[in-house]
């Protein structure tokens, strides 16, 4: 991603909370975002969104959305699917003026490779990225007795850096190497809004997901009908 389109979305969010931009020492060239977006710009585009609490993320005809659950029931993460693809999403607490996103994609690349993975920056529609392979576990069949050996996939990771947000993307399936079969789940990528709230977090510590309450009414019922009965 272009420095500056970061640097614009930082200073315009910093700016509506009354904090005086950082002094820059070089002129940049300022690019505006075209998603994904801070809460504070957020564009009025009509596209339904799911409030998952720190993230929204578009409701688009055709694509279904899952969110994984904690065994203390609390959610832990969200994946759109498009077909035969997947792009798993999480939000970040970043540092007020400065990106994560490098720093991060250094990391993910050591922990792929010494897992036996291969990632490789690339550029791509959000600025820098990681593609490649990742290897993938298996989930036991009935009957095995040791465990399946994990399967290597292809993949790819997206960084958007916000104002004290970081957002990751990570695309498998075809996706990950057909550029044409990753067009609707970038788009629905750069359709998210992040919703990083005031309160104080450590750096990298994941935003809080929650879910809608109508989804969470249900649960609430469906654990209540599960409990047993006072003794």
């Amino acid at each position: 991603m272009p420095f500056g389109r970061r640097r614009n979305r930082i200073d315009r969010s910093l700016r509506e909370r009354g904090v005086p931009p950082e002094p820059q020492h070089r002129v940049r060239e300022v690019e505006e975002t075209s998603g994904p977006w801070d809460a504070a710009d957020a564009p009025d585009d009509g596209l339904p969104r799911v409030d998952l609490g720190a993230l929204r993320l578009p409701a688009r005809p055709g694509m279904e959305l899952r969110v994984d659950l904690s065994p203390q029931q609390t959610v832990i993460g969200a994946t759109l699917r498009a077909g035969d693809s997947q792009l798993q999403v999480s939000a970040f607490a970043a540092p007020r003026a400065a990106g994560i996103w490098d720093d991060v994609r250094a990391d993910l690349a050591r922990s792929a490779s010494g897992q036996g993975g291969s990632l490789k920056e690339v550029e791509g529609p959000f600025g820098p990225e990681l593609a490649g392979s990742i290897l993938v576990p298996l989930p036991p069949q009935p009957g095995q007795t040791t465990p399946p050996q994990p399967v290597r996939r292809p993949a790819r990771f997206l960084g958007v850096d916000g104002p004290r947000w970081f957002l990751r993307g990570l695309l498998t399936g075809p996706a990950a190497a057909d550029p044409e079969a990753a067009t609707e789940l970038e788009e629905a990528f750069r359709g998210i809004v992040v919703v990083r709230g005031s309160e104080p977090l450590p750096v990298r510590e994941q935003l809080t997901l929650t879910l809608p309450p109508q989804a969470a009414e249900q649960l609430a019922r469906q654990r209540a009908a599960a409990a047993p009965p006072d003794a």
